[in-house]
């Protein structure tokens, strides 16, 4: 993983890294005991799944996920206070599939508390 300490958005930065690695599980260790998280995941037609929750839901959102197969990649991230934005797009084995926008709340003790992520395949940002 590289350094991202000074970038903006560094947490969310290092989650999708994570996310992206041979080992995205490893996100679980990075969040609050009150986390919640709501993944709004379009796949364009009027189709979108709500993956909403706890702990729990990031389990089955993980536990779903395509791994190796899909990346992310950030377009533009800034840091508020305890809050990161991070605007992405996500390819599909390097061809571009959809774009992405998440909010991050960072807790006091460098954890995720709270993660809001809309995914769309009808809009792109570059």
């Amino acid at each position: 993983m590289t350094d991202v300490s000074t970038a903006p958005a560094p947490f969310l930065t290092a989650w999708f890294e994570i996310l992206d690695s041979d080992e995205p599980s490893r996100i679980l260790d990075l969040i609050s005991d009150d986390f919640s998280l709501s993944i709004l995941f379009s796949t364009g037609d009027g189709n979108a799944t709500d993956f909403a929750g706890g702990r729990a839901a990031l389990v089955g959102y993980l536990e779903q996920r395509e791994r190796g197969t899909r990346t992310h990649h950030k377009l533009s991230a800034t840091t508020l206070g305890q809050d990161e934005l991070y605007l992405g797009e996500v390819r599909r084995s390097g061809v571009p599939e959809a774009s992405f926008v998440a909010a991050g709340r960072v807790d006091a003790k460098g954890r995720l508390q709270r993660l809001l992520i809309g995914r769309s395949s009808e809009i792109r940002f570059n």
